[in-house]
């Protein structure tokens, strides 16, 4: 009987919390901090990871099958317009190719990759669109302040 306890007992707090079907979809910056002030390396695409927080399963594209609350993330940085975007492409990065939480921000597309910013990221359904909730898109913003070198 207290093996059985302990089982349990072990298995609630080690088991992730599940999201039920009908919580709206969200998504959440986790890091960078708003406001907070981001060295940019030397490279070509000084790059920074952004980590994000949903209740959707964020996957590959394509890798989804019937999960209806499953995608992936397209990232725009500077939203309200296109200086940062890859060019030819109407946004900055996605993580569609490997899912998960963390996505590349790639302000070396930037006409200018210091100073303010706005990193905007949507949610995407396996097939590329916007994930809506009351007719609009799923997204999260955080101003950030990027600074190349030391």
């Amino acid at each position: 009987m207290n093996r059985m306890k302990i089982i349990c007992l072990g298995l609630l707090l080690f088991h992730p919390v599940m999201v039920g079907a009908t919580d709206a979809p969200n998504l959440e910056i986790i890091w960078p901090l708003p406001n907070s002030t981001i060295p940019l390396g030397a490279d070509p695409e000084k790059a920074i990871g952004v980590l994000v927080k949903s209740n959707f399963a964020l996957l590959p594209a394509g890798r989804c099958g019937t999960n209806t609350r499953c995608g992936h993330i397209h990232m725009k940085i500077d939203p309200d317009g296109d200086t940062c975007n890859i060019p030819g492409r109407a946004y900055n990065s996605m993580n569609s190719d490997f899912g998960g939480d963390l996505i590349k921000a790639n302000f070396g597309h930037c006409q200018n990759p210091e100073g303010q910013h706005v990193i905007g990221v949507l949610l995407a359904d396996d097939n590329h669109k916007p994930v809506l909730v009351d007719g609009k898109p799923v997204t999260a913003l955080v101003p950030v302040s990027t600074k190349v070198g030391n």
